[in-house]
């Protein structure tokens, strides 16, 4: 089975491409390396069957002729992080929309079975917990540059469907509820790294807002097996499946347990939004995935805690 990942060099696509090589499957990683790193990829440089390219989608033709010549496509590349949504909303939203477009149409083309990577942001400001795939969806003005990555993203998912309903396109979304792991950095406010790194580093610990806001975080060695299930589960296919995680956490106990493990004495201060981001910055109080799809379709049931995720970050040699 031959294997193209967009975003490949990224922290959740390096681990995609460890699990399809481990399989005894080729690889093809295609990266920009924008968000991405080289580095992320040791393990799989020098591996039978892999191989990379660094060079932007929207711009390369050869892109295209890549597509025809794997099995599979999984597009996870995307515009990254709060921080840059919010300080770059035309990269995030060009990189989005155009990234997913140029992917589909290649691969609608030449018939190939497509992953398309969403998010739990789809689901905007929505308080119907947990989040099932079939919920109604509620966003801010567009006037908010916290809502231009969630709606970007949903066109996303509009794009896999209608190609899926007029050219037959044999592809299915996943929308990751904070996939998190190691190699994830703190850049772009990855929450969990920054509080681990600021902790390590006995510096203060930034909690954004009260930090009564919850989340749920996926490990990505549950996450990547699964992505690899679903876009060979032909039931599968013309769906959104939710992906992540269901323990929830409070970001200010989150912070407390990572200070705690680390044994760290640093101090926890609360920023407000509009000082962390920009005035008038909206977050979500809860995001909670329903992942009874998940386990119907895949038997997808999250085997690490939230301990664990902490642990593999501490112990990852990027932190």
């Amino acid at each position: 089975m031959r294997n193209l990942i967009t975003g490949g060099a990224g922290f959740i696509g390096s681990h995609l491409a460890e699990h399809l090589l481990d399989h005894g499957e080729e690889v093809i990683v295609w990266d920009d390396l924008s968000t991405g790193r080289m580095s992320n990829l040791a393990r799989c440089l020098g591996k039978t069957g892999f191989s990379y390219v660094i060079s932007d989608i929207t711009h390369d033709p050869a892109f295209e002729k890549a597509v025809e010549r794997v099995d599979v496509v999984y597009h996870l590349a995307a515009a990254v992080g709060v921080q840059l949504v919010v300080n770059d909303p035309v990269r995030t939203i060009k990189t989005n929309i155009m990234g997913a477009e140029v992917t589909l149409s290649a691969a609608a083309k030449f018939g190939k079975r497509i992953f398309v990577a969403s998010t739990s942001e789809v689901y905007g400001k929505g308080t119907k917990i947990p989040f099932a795939e079939d919920d109604d969806v509620l966003y801010g003005p567009t006037t908010k540059r916290r809502w231009n990555y969630a709606i970007s993203k949903a066109v996303d998912e509009f794009l896999l469907l209608a190609y899926h309903e007029s050219h037959g396109l044999p592809g299915v979304v996943g929308r990751l509820f904070n996939t998190v792991g190691p190699r994830q950095v703190p850049f772009y406010g990855m929450v969990i790294p920054r509080f681990i790194e600021q902790a390590k580093n006995g510096a203060e610990m930034t909690v954004y807002g009260d930090g009564s806001q919850s989340r749920c975080f996926g490990h990505v060695l549950d996450v990547a097996p699964a992505i690899h299930a679903l876009v060979h589960n032909d039931k599968a296919l013309g769906e959104v499946v939710n992906l992540g995680s269901d323990q929830e956490v409070t970001i200010l106990h989150l912070a407390e347990h990572i200070r705690e493990r680390l044994g760290s004495s640093s101090e926890i201060r609360f920023v407000p939004y509009d000082v962390a981001f920009r005035p008038g910055f909206e977050d979500m109080q809860r995001r909670v995935p329903d992942i009874a799809k998940a386990r119907r379709l895949i038997g997808f049931e999250p085997r690490r805690t939230l301990d664990d995720v902490i642990d593999d970050i501490i112990a990852s040699e990027q932190i």
